[in-house]
Parts: structure tokens; sequence; C-alpha cells
């Protein structure tokens, strides 16, 4: 059960931000004794890769506060997030971590399972940002793109961290987001109807 709940905040974590997942793994692997990826994943942990992980992150960061050139990053990322949420998905279940240290062969057999799934978590959080995003753009002439953007990516890290140190926290930090995206959709929905 551990396992889902990691596999599931780290794939949540990249359909807001591709890199911070990836990054944050591939970091407490090289670094510490939080987690151990598998064979299969360790490249995620190289020099070469965090250091391609970091440049990312920072264009990433930079691209999603800007209105306008954060919509031309949600169409690049439409692919790259998804992507990004299989590998974590996949890596994040079957890494001893500090709160699951033995995984379980949890896929075991289907080794393509947990990547389709992370995919799917990630292509559904990418689509609902990418759609609320020109909302938030043009409500707020564009003032609220870094407020909303710097949200997403502390919630991605939190997300990340939270998956890897304390699985059950993503249930909350979840349920917390999907209060907030409920909330914010009911108050927009009564916005546009008194304008009318």
């Amino acid at each position: 059960m551990l396992e889902l709940l990691t596999g599931t905040g780290l794939a949540t974590a990249a359909g807001l931000n591709a890199a911070l997942p990836l990054l944050v793994l591939g970091v407490l692997d090289r670094w510490t004794p939080l987690v151990s990826l598998p064979e299969g994943w360790s490249v995620i942990s190289s020099p070469w890769v965090l250091a391609l992980l970091a440049l990312l992150l920072v264009l990433d960061v930079v691209a999603d506060k800007v209105p306008g050139f954060d919509h031309a990053n949600d169409v690049v990322q439409s692919l790259v997030r998804p992507a990004a949420g299989g590998v974590v998905f996949g890596a994040g279940t079957a890494s001893a971590t500090a709160a699951v240290p033995d995984p379980a062969a949890i896929f075991a057999g289907n080794g393509w399972a947990p990547v389709a799934m992370g995919a799917l978590l990630a292509l559904a959080v990418h689509l609902v940002k990418a759609l609320a995003r020109p909302i938030v753009t043009a409500s707020t002439a564009g003032l609220g793109t870094p407020v909303v953007s710097t949200a997403e990516d502390v919630t991605s890290l939190a997300l990340s961290l939270s998956a890897v140190l304390v699985p059950v926290l993503v249930a909350v930090l979840l349920g917390g987001v999907v209060a907030v995206v409920v909330r914010w959709r009911r108050r927009h929905r009564r916005s546009m109807e008194v304008a009318r």
C-alpha cells in the first residue's frame, strides 16, 4: 500500500513539474541513505542526469512564471510530464525508501503497469493544470500566473518529499489539493454567473 502512495505522490508531482520528482529521487539516492533505486532505475542518480534534470527544472520554473510562455511550456510538457510520471511511479514503487525499506513485488510480471499508471496520473494532473492556467491568467491579467506557478512548484516538492519520506502524507496533500481545486472551481462558476 505504501508503495502505491509513493508512486502516486511522485507521479502527481510530475504532473505539476516533470523534473522535480525525478531530481528528488536522484539526489536522495545519490547522496542519502533514504532512497535506494533498483538497478534498472539507477541512471536517475547519475551525475549527468542530475545536471540535466536541474537544468530542465530551472527552465520549467522560469517559463512557467511568465504569462504566454507558460502556455507554450504546457504544450511541450503535455508529453514530458506523463513520461516523467511513468518513470517516477515505476522507480518509486520499486525503490527501497525511508518509509518502504523492502518494496513488495507489487506489479510482479507486469513491468509496464506502474509506468502506465504513473503516466496516466501525471497526464490527468497536467491537463487540469493546463486547462486552469489560461483562466487564471485572464482573470488576473497575468498577475496570478507566477503565484499559481510557485504554488504548483511547492506542491510538487511537498508531494515528492512526502512520497519518499512519509507516503501517508500523500493522501493528505492530495486531499488538500483536490479541496482547493473544487473550491476555486465553485468560486469561478459563481463569478461567471454574476457576470452574466
